[in-house]
């Protein structure tokens, strides 16, 4: 027996992608020192993390083919690299 996998409407996934966008936004700003800068280290890398793990999830539903997730994916690229070597 197969598992049916439900699709979210198009209005859904652009909620879902924006939600992304933002994640993808935060990461970006806290490597680049703009956000959260009076926050420790391990304050921003829980952050980051959070972010990070959002984006893989999503990313791994493969319900985006029609979006462009280069963004997302140079997120998690740098979100990643961060956790390891702020």
């Amino acid at each position: 027996m197969s598992e049916v996998i439900e699709v979210p409407s198009q209005a859904e996934l652009d909620r879902h992608f924006s939600a992304m966008g933002d994640s993808v936004d935060l990461i970006n700003a806290i490597v680049a020192g703009t956000r959260m800068i009076s926050d420790s280290v391990n304050e921003k890398k829980d952050c980051v993390k959070r972010n990070v793990d959002h984006l893989e999830l999503m990313v791994a539903k493969g319900w985006f083919d029609s979006f462009d997730l280069s963004a997302v994916n140079q997120a998690i690229a740098v979100g990643t690299a961060y956790l390891v070597n702020p």
